[in-house]
């Protein structure tokens, strides 16, 4: 294993920092010029539920969930996690 040491001078290192800031500037500038279009929201599409009672479950589906469940207790069905 080497261990390589560079000694630089405080010119060398000045001007280091000078061109870091130049790369740096001109990034940001160009960066600035990008403009993003927005999507405009379609209705409905907002990601977010009215708080309320909420909407009536189909007791035809509930039914049939229930009905082909192995496992039931009351109200819920008993499931596994992560059981492949």
């Amino acid at each position: 294993m080497f261990l390589i040491i560079m000694v630089v001078s405080e010119e060398k290192r000045e001007e280091i920092r000078k061109d870091a800031r130049r790369v740096l500037d001109k990034f940001s500038k160009e960066l600035g010029k990008v403009r993003i279009p927005l999507d405009k929201e379609k209705e409905g599409c907002g990601g977010f539920r009215e708080e309320g009672e909420g909407v009536k479950g189909d007791e035809e589906f509930r039914k049939a969930m229930f009905k082909n469940a192995p496992e039931k207790d009351g109200d819920f069905i008993v499931a596994e996690r992560k059981k492949w």
